[in-house]
C-alpha cells in the first residue's frame, strides 16, 4: 500500500494515512485501491485485533477528494463514479461493524471526504486547537457529501439540526464539535491522542454506531413527524428562491437527507452515492471545484504575488478622504490590528468617517459577537484628523477622495511626503488609469491602485492595479496589504475601469442599451436575475448612482479629447446621460433612478412608472434567452480581452474577480470558466450570432479566440 501504512501491534491495527508526495491525504485512485487491500487485510487478522485506530503523518488528519481527478470526469463516468463510492462506503461500512472499537486520532483538520473518513470511527478524539476545521463545505464546491456525510451527520444530529452543517456547508472546530456531539475528547497535543484512543478501546471492548443500536432514533424525530413535515413542506421552496435551480448540489442534498432518513442505512447510503455520482460528474461541480478551489488556492498562494519579494505586515496606514470607502477602509484595517490614520477636511468630517467603525462594532456588541473591550481597541486604533502632519510615519496612504484627477493629484502632493521611508501611495480609484494618478506622486515607481468595492466591510475581493512604473515590491507590498486585512486580491494592468469596472460597465450598459431598445424594464430585470446575477443591471446603475456613469463618461470624453480623439458613447451610455441629464434620475441616493424608493420604512422599490411611456415600444418582440445571453456573454466577451490586451495574465484572477467583484454568477466558475465549461467551439458561434445582431459588443477578434485557447486550464 502506498497511502496507507498498516501495523499490528499488541491486539491494535493502526491505519495512518500518508499520501506520498502530497501535503494532504486525498480520497485518490491509489488511496481507494490502498483502503480495499486494509480493509482485506482487517478482515484477515479480525481475531487478533481488539481495537482499529485511524490516523494521520500529515499536519492535517483528511483533506478529502482528489479534485483534480474530478475535473476530468465526464457525464458518461457518473455510472464508474458511482461504482467507486459504493466500494469505499463498503470499506468504511466494514470496519464499523466489525465488532471492534475503531477510533478516529483528529491531529488537524478534516473536511469533506476527510470529515466522512473521520466519522468512520465509533469514537473520535481531536486535538484542542481552535485553529482546526472540521466540516462538510461540499455544497459550495457543487457536489454534496456523498460518502456517508450526509447519512450519518443527519442520523448524529436530526434533519433539521444537520442542514447548517449539510445545505450551508458550516464549519466548526474541535470544541464545538465536542459541544455538539460529533467529536468525543480532545487532548492537548498530538501526542495524548493516541493514549486517549488506547484507553477507550480498552474500556469499549465492543462498538457500534449509534444507528447501528436496536433503540436507535434520529433526532428531533422522522420526516413524518408533524413539526418536521411542516418545515419539510416548505424547505424546497426556499432553496429555490435562493439558487433559482442554477445550482443543484443543495437541491440534492435535500433530498437525499430527507429521503435518507425514511429507509434502512445501507439503503440512504446507495441514495446519497446516486445524487453525488449524478453531480460530480456535471457541468456545474467541475465549474465549482475549478474557481472555489483551484483558482482560490492559486491566489491565496500568491500566484499573482510578484516573486522575490519580502513579505510586508502594514503597521500604520493613512486613509484620505472620510466618507463611505474611507470609513469602510478604516475599519477593515483597525479590525485586523492596524494602527488608521483617517484624514478629511475638517475634524468634523473625520469623526464622522469614524462613527462608521462605532456603528458597526457597537452592533457586533450588542449580537454578543464582540466585547466592550475589544470594541474600545479597534475605535482606539482610529484617529480622526485634518492635519497632514498626522500622516507622518505611515507606510502606506490611501487616497479615498471623489473621483476626480485634480483633487486625487492634490491630496497626493500633499500627503506622500509623510511616509516613512520605503513607504508606498495607492489610489482607491475604480475608474482613472494609475499611469496619469502617478503623475502627481514624486515617485511613480510607489503608485499602486489598490481598489476596494462597497461596503468595503462586507466586499471580500480587492483589485490591485500595477501602473506602467509602479515597480514589483510595490505590488507585492499591496498584495500582502490586501491580505492583511483578510480580504482576496488580483492583480491587474493598469487600463480604463481596469478589469471590474470595465466588465461591470458592459453588463449595466447591456442592460440599458435593451431599455433603449423598448425592451420592458421589467423583462430585463427578471432576466438578469434568472441568469444568475445578484439583481438586475437597472437595479445595479440605480445602486452604484447613474450620475456616476455619467461623471465617468464625461471624464472619458475629455481624455479622449486631449489626447486628439472623440469618444463614441455607446448607446446604453447615452440612455443612462439622458436619465441623469435630461430626466433628473441620478440614482438612488438622490431619489431615484430607474426605480423609486418610497420613503415609508419597510416599503419596498418599484421601476419608475415613467419608463414605460418613455422607453418601450408596444409589440416589440423579444427572446428571453437572448436577453440573458447578452448580460452574460457581453462579460465574459470583454473579460477575454483584457485577458488578451494584458489587462488580465491569469484565468485565476478573471473568475475570481468577476465572482466576487461584479457578481458574475458562481455556479458558471466565472467568465472565464463561462467560455471553457461550454467548449471554446460553442461560445465563439454564439458569439458571433448575438454580434450579428447586437452589435460589435460580442464580437470576437482572432487575437482574443487565440488568447482565449493559449489561457485554458488543464488538469
Amino acid at each position: 500500500m502506498q497511502t496507507i501504512q498498516y501495523t499490528l501491534d499488541n491486539g491494535i491495527a493502526t491505519l495512518t494515512f500518508d499520501e506520498p508526495n502530497s501535503p494532504v491525504n486525498t480520497m485518490c485512485a491509489q488511496w481507494q485501491a490502498d483502503l480495499i487491500e486494509a480493509t482485506e487485510q482487517v478482515l484477515k487478522d479480525k481475531d487478533a485485533i481488539q481495537g482499529i485506530v485511524l490516523a494521520s503523518n500529515k499536519t492535517t488528519f483528511f483533506a478529502g477528494a482528489d479534485l483534480k481527478g474530478t475535473m476530468r470526469l465526464q457525464a458518461s463516468d457518473a455510472p464508474r463514479v458511482f461504482g467507486e463510492i459504493e466500494r469505499m462506503k463498503k470499506c468504511f461500512r466494514t470496519l464499523e461493524t466489525l465488532g471492534k472499537p475503531v477510533v478516529s486520532c483528529l491531529n488537524g483538520s478534516a473536511l469533506g471526504g476527510g470529515w466522512e473518513v473521520a466519522l468512520i470511527g465509533h469514537y473520535r478524539v481531536a486535538i484542542d486547537n481552535p485553529k482546526t476545521q472540521f466540516g462538510l463545505p461540499e455544497v459550495t464546491l457543487g457536489l454534496i457529501p456523498g460518502a456517508t456525510g450526509i447519512t450519518k451527520m443527519t442520523r448524529l444530529l436530526g434533519l433539521m439540526s444537520a442542514q447548517p452543517y449539510i445545505l450551508e456547508s458550516k464549519l466548526f472546530n474541535p470544541r464545538q464539535a465536542l459541544e455538539l456531539g460529533l467529536v468525543h475528547e480532545l487532548v492537548a497535543d498530538a501526542a495524548a491522542l493516541r493514549s486517549a484512543a488506547l484507553a477507550w478501546i480498552a474500556a469499549n471492548p465492543s462498538a457500534t454506531q449509534p444507528w447501528d443500536a436496536k433503540d436507535y432514533k434520529l433526532p428531533g424525530g422522522l420526516p413524518s413527524n408533524p413539526k418536521i413535515a411542516g418545515a419539510l413542506t416548505v424547505a424546497p421552496a426556499m432553496l429555490k428562491k435562493t439558487t433559482r435551480g442554477l445550482y443543484p448540489a443543495p437541491e440534492a442534498a435535500l433530498a437525499a437527507m430527507v429521503e435518507g432518513a425514511t429507509v434502512d442505512y445501507d439503503t440512504a447510503l446507495r441514495i446519497e452515492s446516486r445524487y453525488l455520482a449524478q453531480l460530480i460528474a456535471g457541468p456545474v461541480a467541475k465549474n465549482m471545484i475549478n474557481t472555489f478551489f483551484f483558482n482560490m488556492n492559486a491566489i491565496k498562494s500568491g500566484q499573482s504575488r510578484p516573486a522575490g519579494v519580502p513579505r510586508y505586515k502594514p503597521q500604520k496606514v493613512g486613509i484620505l478622504g472620510a466618507g463611505m470607502m474611507g470609513a469602510g477602509i478604516a475599519y477593515s484595517q483597525a479590525s485586523r490590528g492596524i494602527a488608521t490614520v483617517l484624514k478629511d477636511v475638517s475634524v468634523e468630517k473625520a469623526e464622522h468617517g469614524k462613527a462608521y467603525s462605532t456603528k458597526l462594532t457597537q452592533g457586533r456588541v450588542d449580537k454578543a459577537a464582540m466585547s466592550p473591550h475589544d470594541q474600545s481597541a479597534l475605535l482606539a486604533r482610529i484617529t480622526p484628523t485634518a492635519q497632514a502632519a498626522d500622516l507622518a510615519g505611515c507606510d502606506l496612504i490611501i487616497e479615498a477622495v471623489f473621483e476626480q484627477r485634480e483633487l486625487k493629484a492634490t491630496v497626493t502632493q500633499e500627503a506622500e511626503p509623510q511616509l516613512a521611508a520605503g513607504g508606498f501611495f495607492a489610489s482607491n480609484t475604480s475608474t482613472l488609469p494609475i499611469s496619469g494618478l502617478a503623475k502627481a506622486s514624486a515617485k511613480p515607481e510607489k503608485f499602486v491602485g489598490i481598489h476596494f468595492f462597497s461596503p468595503v466591510d462586507k466586499m471580500k475581493l480587492v483589485e490591485i492595479i500595477r501602473g506602467a512604473q509602479t515597480n514589483d515590491e510595490t505590488v507585492a507590498r499591496a498584495f500582502d496589504y490586501v491580505q492583511a486585512l483578510g480580504k482576496i486580491p488580483i492583480v491587474v494592468n493598469d487600463s480604463r475601469g481596469f478589469y471590474t469596472s470595465r466588465t461591470f460597465g458592459t453588463f449595466v450598459m447591456e442592460g440599458a442599451a435593451m431599455l433603449g431598445e423598448g425592451i420592458p424594464a421589467a423583462v430585463i430585470e427578471n432576466a438578469g436575475i434568472q441568469c444568475g446575477m445578484p439583481v438586475g443591471p437597472l437595479a445595479v446603475l440605480d445602486e452604484t448612482a447613474l450620475s456616476l456613469s455619467v461623471h465617468v463618461l464625461d471624464q472619458t470624453r475629455a481624455d479622449f479629447a486631449l489626447e486628439g480623439k472623440t469618444y463614441v458613447a455607446t448607446p446604453g451610455e447615452l440612455l443612462v446621460e439622458r436619465m441623469v441629464k435630461g430626466l433628473n434620475r441620478p440614482g438612488r441616493a438622490a431619489g431615484g433612478g430607474f426605480y423609486d424608493y418610497p420613503a415609508e420604512k419597510g416599503a419596498k422599490k418599484s421601476l419608475w412608472p415613467q419608463l414605460k411611456p418613455l422607453f418601450e415600444k408596444p409589440g416589440q418582440a423579444y427572446d428571453m434567452q437572448d436577453i440573458k445571453d447578452r448580460l452574460l456573454y457581453r462579460q465574459a466577451v470583454e473579460t477575454a480581452r483584457c485577458l488578451c490586451e494584458g489587462v488580465l495574465t491569469t484565468v485565476h484572477d478573471a473568475n475570481i474577480g468577476s465572482i466576487f467583484g461584479i457578481g458574475f454568477p458562481a455556479y458558471t466558475g466565472g467568465a472565464m470558466q463561462f467560455i471553457y465549461s461550454m467548449g471554446m467551439e460553442t461560445f465563439v458561434r454564439r458569439a458571433d450570432v448575438l454580434a450579428a445582431k447586437y452589435g460589435a459588443g460580442f464580437a470576437l477578434t482572432d487575437a482574443v479566440k487565440a488568447s482565449i485557447a493559449r489561457h485554458q486550464p488543464s488538469y
